[in-house]
Order: structure tokens, then sequence, then C-alpha cells
């Protein structure tokens, strides 16, 4: 309990100072000296700035949301439930002032963007790993992509209504009915593909 309060006030330390002054212009001492921790303590629990922001993003598992499915569930089934579950969930509002400044100081910072960038080429790869075994190199890096690409529009639009200031239960609830309408979209294709 302990540790996970230490990480905790870290990391709000660390992203007040970031959407305060800019991420390339705080320092890991400052973050520790704000923190009121040792700066060993710090790396510990963060090893470099980036992981102090990028910590969770793009922490959503497709493939093993794929590879984890039900016998007989195809891959879109499986993801779009998945993502049908997490978008039901709303954000609670004692954590949405974190996201929405944690939504800020990554758009404000090109390297953090990069970062992001990085994580979400992972998360594909690995994706399109799980497809491929089903589907042939080609088609599961395709599929991958198609899919990554979907899932990274909803999000930016998403985090896009929260940062303008739609409450989250209206937001959630679009948020809802586009993950619908991506899925849609995304079986679509995939069964025209299937029919040449």
């Amino acid at each position: 309990m302990k540790k996970e309060r230490t990480g905790r006030r870290i990391a709000e330390q660390a992203l007040r100072l970031f959407d305060e002054r800019g991420f390339e212009d705080v320092t890991m001492g400052e973050i520790a000296r704000a923190a009121e921790v040792a700066r060993a303590t710090l790396f510990a629990y963060y090893p470099t700035k980036e992981a102090l922001v990028l910590d969770g993003v793009a922490g959503d598992d497709l493939a093993a949301a794929v590879a984890g499915r039900a016998d007989g569930q195809n891959a879109l089934a499986a993801l779009r439930a998945h993502h049908r579950a997490l978008a039901a969930g709303p954000v609670a509002a004692a954590d949405l002032p974190a996201l929405l400044t944690r939504v800020r100081v990554i758009q404000a910072s090109p390297a953090l963007r990069a970062a992001a960038d990085s994580l979400r080429y992972r998360q594909r790869r690995a994706l399109a790993d799980v497809l491929a075994e089903e589907h042939g190199e080609a088609a599961g890096t395709l599929m991958a992509a198609q899919i990554a690409a979907s899932l990274a529009v909803l999000q930016e639009r998403h985090f896009a209504r929260l940062v303008g200031g739609d409450p989250d239960g209206r937001a959630g609830r679009a948020l809802e009915q586009e993950v619908e309408l991506a899925f849609d979209l995304l079986e679509r294709g995939s069964a025209q593909a299937e029919g040449r």
C-alpha cells in the first residue's frame, strides 16, 4: 500500500510539473524533490522520465485479448467485446483531472508523442503476430494495422472530447457508439476479404 502511494505521489508531482513547465524543461531531480523522495527511489519506480507519463499508455494488450479468446470466437469479436467493456467503464471523477493532464502533456511534447507511437507500434506488431498464426503473415499484418488505426482514432476522438470539456458520461456514450461503428466497419472489410 505504501509503495503504491509513493508511486502515485511521484507520478502526480511529475505530471503537475510537466503540465506547468513542459516535459522537456523538468529534470528528474526536480521531480524527486517535489515528490519528497530520493533520486534512487524515483528511478526504482520510473527508470526514465518518459515512463512517468507513458506508464499505462498503449497498455491495452490486444494480442492477449485475441490469443485468449473463447473457442469459436473470431479475433474481431473478441476485440469488440474487450473494447465494449472498456468503453462502458467511465473514467472515475477523481481520475479524470490526471488523465486530462497526461493527455495535454503528451500532446505538447514531440518526444512523448514519438514514444507513445513506438509503444503503439509494438502493440500492433504483437497483434499482427497473433493474427498471422491464423490468417498468414500478410493478412495478419494488414488486419492488425487496420484494427490499431481504428482504435487510435477512437482514443484520439475520446480524449479530444474530454479535453474539450465534454462531461465524461456524454463522452463515454459517444465512445461506446463509435466502438460499435468501428468494429462494424472492420467486420465488413474482413468479410469482404474472406469472400474473395
